[in-house]
């Protein structure tokens, strides 16, 4: 479907339409060969809710954002390569039916479809994509993925020091476990190159466990010493926004 897809009118239109929906922060999608898949409205587990998200399947990325009015404005758009992308299905749980889980280096997470038809082919579409350009790049697929965060109201207390999270006792995340930490338990940052180029929160443990992997790394590349440079500065916000919206059908592009 895809190679005869690629280089019509129709399929230029969509991804143009797309990239207007994004406009004006949104990141360029046309590009040579590229094919748009399908696209529909799913929940991603968020750190505070579940929240409704705009998804959009390419033949070589997922691009997903938040809805300012449906099919004709998203906002904080996000584009993930498939060769990085691995999915899990799941079990249903209390609080989320037709879950799954989308892991990538830089970040991993829950998401919930409509229903376990959609779900299922959401996750066999993302498959089938992901090998066809894994063949097609002769990329190694990626091993390493970011931790998926642990949300809000998974914990009253620190999962590090157990102290009791107050109005003056803010929640926060480490980014290299995902647990859900007071703030004296992440007040270290450190770089993580799969997901930030600048230092980011992490909490103590992930820290010393970081530090000594970072001072072994530069012992084997020489005998000579080497200085260790603590970066400190004030954790980056990625978090998602809060929007009322609810579940559509998923859209498919017909060969």
């Amino acid at each position: 479907m895809t190679p005869r897809l690629a280089f019509t009118e129709d399929n230029a239109m969509r991804i143009a339409a797309v990239e207007r929906a994004f406009a004006p922060s949104g990141k360029s999608l046309a590009k040579p060969g590229r094919v748009l898949v399908g696209e529909g409205r799913l929940l991603k587990l968020c750190r505070r809710s579940l929240q409704p998200k705009m998804f959009f399947l390419f033949n070589d990325i997922i691009v997903y954002g938040s809805i300012v009015v449906h099919r004709f404005w998203y906002k904080n758009q996000h584009i993930i390569p498939l060769e990085d992308t691995i999915v899990e299905d799941l079990a249903d749980s209390l609080e989320m039916k037709n879950q799954w889980l989308i892991r990538t280096p830089k970040k991993s997470f829950y998401m919930s479809a409509a229903s376990e038809k959609e779900k299922q082919v959401w996750i066999c579409r993302i498959l089938e994509c992901r090998e066809q350009q894994l063949i097609s790049s002769r990329k190694e697929p990626t091993t390493s993925f970011a931790a998926t965060w642990i949300p809000d109201r998974a914990s009253d207390i620190c999962m590090r020091c157990m102290d009791k999270f107050t109005v003056a006792q803010r929640r926060h995340h480490c980014r290299q476990c995902g647990f859900v930490v007071c703030n004296s338990c992440s007040k270290c940052r450190i770089v993580i190159p799969a997901i930030s180029a600048k230092p980011v929160r992490v909490c103590t443990l992930c820290f010393n466990t970081l530090l000594r992997e970072k001072a072994e790394q530069a012992w084997k590349r020489s005998s000579d010493g080497f200085d260790l440079e603590i970066p400190v500065c004030e954790a980056s916000s990625d978090e998602d926004s809060e929007e009322e919206y609810g579940m559509m059908p998923i859209q498919w592009v017909k060969p």
